[in-house]
């Protein structure tokens, strides 16, 4: 069974309901007993910013994570400087930045979405968040790439790229037994057989930021690459590896 991919929304809603268990809208509260908590932050708000223009600057470079995935991108780079002027980051000159990607919030901050030049959404970026989650269930999972990212270093904790999954053997639909989502946490990294729900979330003024997306197997978007159905098979995807490479370059913008 074939679905196309999310819409903006769909994405960041997808890592805010099916996997942290908290809601986004208004603000939450403190982080809850039990859950995965990065440095004063935790679980989702929504936050945006007014129109984007991107400011061709800028190639990146290959960096190599610290499972071995090493991230090449592919043709011409661009920079990106959010319109608060407070972050940056590089991505393929091809691909597009919808800002705002939704209502921006009374907190401010912004909300953006990259999708490729098929449309695909590839990951969201808000800021102004304020997060809390309660840990009310456990799952296997799977660290599949983790690279720390220092240039996101607040307060003496670095934050990391990931990319993670967790299954659901209550479920029956593949598509939702198995979430797989890349992005940056400042989290601890799990430990033992099983782990709270995804939490992709990082430390970033006045509370917290996002950086994230989400793999989708049964993706159908034209331009996919065929027999791309496994998470493994995924990361040897110039795609991936050109979202990694995006999604670790940001940094503060002065």
């Amino acid at each position: 069974m074939h679905r196309t991919a999310p819409s903006a929304l769909a994405v960041s809603g997808a890592l805010c309901l099916s996997f942290l268990l908290v809601a986004c809208g208004a603000p939450a509260s403190a982080p809850g007993t039990g859950a995965p908590t990065p440095t004063p932050t935790a679980t989702s708000t929504a936050s945006e910013s007014p129109v984007s223009t991107s400011t061709p600057t800028a190639t990146a470079t290959a960096t190599a994570s610290a499972t071995g995935t090493t991230s090449t991108p592919s043709g011409d780079w661009t920079s990106y400087t959010t319109t608060d002027g407070d972050l940056l980051f590089d991505y393929p000159s091809t691909w597009a930045i919808k800002d705002p990607a939704g209502e921006t919030p009374a907190s401010g901050g912004v909300f953006l979405e990259i999708t490729n030049a098929n449309g695909k959404p590839l990951a969201t970026l808000r800021t102004h968040m304020a997060v809390g989650s309660t840990c009310t269930d456990r799952q296997p999972y799977a660290m599949l790439d983790s690279e720390p990212l220092p240039a996101l270093a607040q307060s003496g904790q670095t934050p990391r790229f990931i990319f993670e999954s967790r299954m659901d053997a209550t479920q029956t639909d593949p598509m939702k037994m198995n979430v797989l989502a890349y992005g940056i946490t400042s989290g601890p990294e799990p430990t033992g057989p099983d782990a709270c729900p995804i939490f992709q979330f990082f430390t970033w003024p006045p509370n917290a930021a996002m950086f994230s997306g989400v793999y989708n197997p049964f993706d159908t978007t034209p331009g996919n690459e065929p027999h791309v159905d496994t998470p493994q098979a995924y990361m040897e995807t110039q795609e991936y590896k050109d979202i990694k490479k995006m999604i670790t370059s940001l940094r503060p913008a002065s």
